[in-house]
């Protein structure tokens, strides 16, 4: 049985330049209130009805399905929750060179998926479970390489030190989540491919960097478009579907 080819695996192939469709302005962003530590683990003890908006994108391999399990990282900064996010090293087999949350295949050693979030975390970046609150799950979300991941959600105190493994990691970065959680930034894209219609969100962040200037100073730097799209942005959609409803 042969299955579409992996749009991240087209030659030349650039989200980016996709045409968006739409974007979901129209929806209300999640309150300030309701994106506190308190509220988010009120939200997961209490959960509302609601249903997952993406549960599975178009099968892309033969491969056998795989658990794996992602943790999305909420950071408590004073100035409110922030989800950390890496960008994958460029040689990696699947999802290269793409935003992602820390995370990947559940070992036979590992408890749970929630065992494998935190482990996945600590190996990619350096991130110790002790900083780390676990809040919840959300619905898994079955990728087109035939991953069956697990979103972990939890907090994370601030005081840690992140030190990105090269193997793995290109760079890790912070959005704020109540940016994420308001749909003005959720863009929608299509686009046609052998034969079958491939939709996908976008959240295009740009990030202010600065330049190290030696010595212990900083230049001023610019900006740099990091651009989620995919299983993480798809995830992410299930978050804000979840905490709106």
């Amino acid at each position: 049985m042969s299955h579409p080819t992996p749009l991240s695996k087209l030659p030349n192939f650039d989200p980016r330049q996709v045409p968006v469709t739409g974007v979901d302005a129209h929806l209300p962003a999640v309150p300030v209130d309701a994106l506190t530590p308190r509220a988010l683990r009120q939200r997961f003890q209490t959960p509302p009805p609601w249903q997952p908006e993406l549960r599975q994108e178009p099968r892309f391999t033969d491969r056998a399905p795989a658990a794996a399990a992602v943790l999305v990282p909420l950071v408590d900064r004073p100035q409110g929750l922030s989800v950390l996010l890496t960008e994958r090293a460029d040689h990696l087999s699947t999802h290269s060179g793409q935003v992602a949350f820390p995370g990947g295949k559940v070992d036979p050693d590992d408890a749970d998926a929630v065992d494998a979030a935190l482990r996945e975390a600590e190996e990619e970046v350096d991130l110790s479970r002790r900083f780390v609150d676990v809040l919840g799950q959300l619905p898994v979300y079955v990728t087109g390489t035939q991953f069956i991941v697990t979103p972990v959600v939890a907090v994370v105190r601030p005081g840690f030190v992140l030190r990105p493994n090269p193997q793995e990691v290109a760079h890790a970065f912070e959005v704020p989540l109540s940016w994420l959680m308001n749909p003005a930034h959720h863009r929608r894209h299509r686009l046609r491919w052998e034969g079958q219609e491939r939709e996908w969100y976008s959240m295009p962040y740009v990030e202010r960097v600065r330049v190290e200037a030696g010595a212990g100073e900083s230049l001023p730097g610019g900006e740099v478009e990091r651009f989620i799209w995919g299983a993480t942005a798809g995830m992410l959609r299930n978050f804000y579907r979840f905490l709106s409803a």
